[in-house]
């Protein structure tokens, strides 16, 4: 049974991390958002200050990231390099030109 202690509870997962002006902070995993690199093995995550209330970013590396997803934390993958608009002309140009569209993505 977990008693009621404002908006956390006794039990309840906590992450210690670090504000930039209030220092050590405690926060649920639903007061964090991790982003994750292509591969899920390091990332950045993010969380507002309980206390000044300012957005906070900080690099997650792999241990990081590994306790934070234990913890439940949400994340999401997201890729720095988009594919852009020259690279998606260039594969639509060579499909017309390629009898066998699967080797271009192969390659």
């Amino acid at each position: 049974m977990h008693r009621d202690m404002g908006d956390r509870r006794i039990g309840m997962t906590t992450i210690k991390t670090t504000c930039g002006h209030c220092g050590d902070i405690h926060l649920t995993p639903d007061d964090v958002a991790l982003e994750l690199r292509p591969g899920g093995r390091e990332g950045d995550y993010r969380f507002k200050c309980p206390s000044c209330t300012e957005q906070q970013r900080r690099p997650a590396n792999s241990r990081v990231v590994s306790v934070l997803l234990a913890t439940g934390v949400a994340y999401e993958v997201v890729n720095p390099d988009p594919i852009t608009e020259a690279e998606i002309m260039a594969f639509t140009t060579a499909l017309d030109s390629e009898p066998d569209p699967l080797r271009l993505l192969a390659g």
